[in-house]
């Protein structure tokens, strides 16, 4: 049971949480017109009009959907409700990413685990084919009891991480160029979401694994909202005066960032001594 400054962060991130999701909620498209689902043989199934997609996973083979369009910097918005029960060996995913060997990629992944345990949330950024920059988060909600919004804010200098309107990562082009460190800036981005095995890895560095018995495993998507450059033209995209080009963390905003981390993260890439012997990777000092 959550007690003294943590049960005080968990009230304001919750407040803040319902104004967010309401506003959040008049941008939602429809999955008819918006996504293809892409693999699974009929496990993915658009239901209530195109108001809500399911991703299915048998051990036969999960399923995934992608965006029609693409985008170059944007704004994008999932609600997701997790796989309930015991999701061990599972990962469900909403991310951002283009095509090919260099390609640059935004993850959102929702690593399962046993009945009782909590979910990880897995972020990551790759730059032309580089990733490596995982941050992990435990959240202060159950995400299988009801729908969470997940968003990317992506820009030419920023890309941050909201779960219910709450920043808890911002990877900053900025710390990244000082670093010499690439940051997605030229790629045009779909919206991809899956549900797939991953046993072998996700939960607990593999040690526990997928209980086939309590298949299929199945998470529900809704709310879908896509605010974004969709010109072929990089150089159009830059020039764009959408919101989302201009959106960064004021000091509130900082200051929420900072106690979802301190709270709520649990792995951080620049704090791995063990992956890192000889220092941290070069951005993360130039985030400082």
């Amino acid at each position: 049971m959550a007690s003294g400054p943590r049960l005080v962060m968990r009230t304001l991130l919750v407040l803040g949480a319902a104004c967010s999701v309401a506003l959040l909620a008049s941008a939602a498209g429809n999955f008819y017109q918006d996504v293809d689902i892409t693999w699974g043989d009929g496990r993915g199934k658009i239901l209530n009009g195109g108001q809500l997609l399911t991703l299915s996973m048998d051990r036969s083979s999960g399923s995934g959907f992608q965006s029609r369009s693409q985008y170059l910097y944007g704004r994008f918005d999932m609600q997701l409700k997790l796989i309930p029960g015991d999701s061990a060996g599972t990962v469900t995913t909403f991310y951002l990413s283009s095509q090919g060997s260099q390609h640059d990629e935004i993850d959102f992944e929702f690593l399962g685990n046993a009945s009782g345990e909590p979910y990880t949330v897995h972020t990551n950024v790759y730059g032309q084919g580089k990733g490596g920059r995982e941050q992990q988060f435990r959240m202060w909600f159950d995400p299988t009891a009801d729908f969470h919004t997940y968003s990317v804010v992506w820009n030419p200098s920023h890309i941050v991480f909201y779960v219910d309107g709450v920043p808890i990562r911002d990877f900053r082009a900025r710390a990244a160029a000082a670093a010499g460190v690439p940051f997605p800036t030229s790629q045009p981005m779909r919206v991809y979401a899956s549900v797939w095995d991953a046993e072998e890895w996700a939960t607990q560095g593999g040690r526990v694994k997928t209980d086939w018995s309590r298949a299929p495993f199945v998470a529900s998507y809704r709310g879908f909202g896509a605010a974004g450059c969709t010109s072929p033209d990089a150089a159009a995209c830059a020039r764009s005066n959408g919101a989302w080009m201009f959106q960064e963390l004021d000091a509130a905003g900082q200051e929420q960032l900072r106690r979802a981390q301190a709270s709520y993260m649990i792995y951080d890439y620049c704090a791995d001594k063990y992956r890192f012997p000889q220092g941290p990777p070069p951005e993360c000092s130039a985030a400082k």
